[in-house]
């Protein structure tokens, strides 16, 4: 059964390699080609590509003097948050910031500038690292600018599990609102690992597709051909809400959070376990807490890595859990894998996809495997009405996390 009071997201903010906001990222995704390009910072490395966030001054959008200690995961985050707080039509100079929680999760954190320190460190020693050294790198750091710049004193948690961290923190900000220890949660996801070492430890794990064939095409999510994930950045965040307490305002919720479901396979640090039973046991979680049976289930957005293990798994188990065939998309075509971020993501194009009846096509994706009964949409955006939908995320270590959503 549902537990608790019914949660509105009445705000969504974003930032993504096809997007600086959330409308120019849904458009992006719509039109299913993917922005992967040649990264001059990967220069000398087995893969120097990736999907990344550009056409933006960061700093300048930013504004003031305190951009300087944020890393830029961080500031992906703050932009999100802001954009999400607007379109939620809330004014942080007028909420009790005690009743505000901000939940913002992240895989690796500011890994990048810890490894940028380091070489400044051993190149030109101690005086020469940044006095902001730490604000840069520690994964906290997303969730305590955001709550610094927006005045929002409620609860602050930074979840981390790996690429299902913007789920895990939209299943916390939940929590937080449906047990009452706050009025609005700030939720959501962010990551920049575009850099040549975890580059470089993607390409030796076996995970990153090659650099052949166009660019644009190497990231083939449940295809039969699929030869791995492609890096991207950026970040998602939520505005939620009691329902109850939206409507008291005015606010017109974007869709509500129904159900969510967690699990871990406990099985090894890179591989989902091959029966893919104990995600399978996250997805029956989420549609048990959201008071759902399988076949009510209208749309899966599937975490879909392009991986072949990955993809392997999560088409069977879908095959399993909805019979009925939903229709299927998979982001991380176009995105790439934005990581810790790509839950959060993946959970706002899901909210999208619920208002305005659009499936987005996988993109480089002619016909699924022929071993995968699963109905991938391909090719367009395929026009119909959704009201219950559900987003997958399945990290390393065997994190699980689902998020049903439907619409108001």
């Amino acid at each position: 059964m549902n537990r608790g009071p019914a949660i509105a997201v009445t705000g969504l903010g974003m930032i993504t390699p096809v997007g600086n906001d959330t409308e120019s990222t849904w458009k992006g995704v719509c039109a299913g080609v993917s922005p992967v390009r040649t990264v001059p910072a990967l220069e000398g490395c087995t893969i120097d590509f990736a999907c990344t966030v550009d056409g933006i001054d960061l700093d300048a959008a930013i504004g003031g003097r305190t951009s300087f200690r944020m890393g830029k995961y961080v500031k992906f985050a703050v932009l999100a948050a802001r954009e999400a707080v607007a379109d939620a039509g809330l004014d942080p100079a007028q909420w009790e910031g005690s009743r505000v929680a901000v939940v913002v999760g992240t895989s690796s954190g500011g890994s990048a500038s810890l490894t940028e320190q380091a070489v400044v460190l051993d190149r030109h020693g101690p005086d020469a690292t940044s006095p902001s050294g730490i604000l840069l790198t520690i994964p906290n750091m997303p969730a305590a600018e955001i709550a610094i710049q927006l005045r929002a004193t409620g609860p602050s948690m930074a979840p981390c599990t790996a690429c299902s961290s913007g789920a895990t923190a939209l299943s916390v900000a939940r929590d937080l609102l449906v047990t009452g220890q706050c009025d609005i949660a700030i939720a959501g996801a962010t990551e920049s690992i575009v850099y040549p070492v975890a580059m470089t430890g993607f390409a030796r794990s076996g995970a990153a597709a090659r650099a052949d064939g166009e660019p644009a095409r190497r990231c083939r999510p449940f295809a039969a051909d699929r030869a791995g994930l492609v890096m991207g950045e950026g970040a998602a965040v939520m505005v939620l809400e009691r329902a109850d307490d939206a409507a008291a305002r005015g606010a017109a919720p974007r869709a509500l959070l129904a159900g969510t479901g967690a699990t871990t396979d406990a099985h090894h640090p890179t591989s989902p376990h091959p029966s893919g039973a104990v995600a399978q046991a996250a997805v029956e979680a989420a549609l048990r807490d959201a008071g759902w049976a399988a076949e009510d289930v209208e749309h899966v957005n599937a975490h879909g890595t392009a991986t072949p293990m990955n993809d392997a798994t999560e088409a069977a188990l879908i095959g399993r859990v909805y019979p009925h065939r939903p229709p299927v998309t998979a982001p991380k075509g176009v995105l790439g894998h934005c990581m810790g971020a790509a839950g959060a993501i993946e959970a706002g194009l899901t909210v999208l996809t619920l208002q305005r009846g659009v499936v987005p096509p996988i993109a480089n994706l002619d016909a699924p495997a022929p071993e995968f009964d699963i109905n991938c949409v391909t090719e367009q955006p395929l026009r119909q009405p959704i009201r219950r939908a559900v987003s997958h995320s399945f990290g390393f270590g065997g994190h699980n996390a689902v998020i049903a959503l439907q619409r108001p």
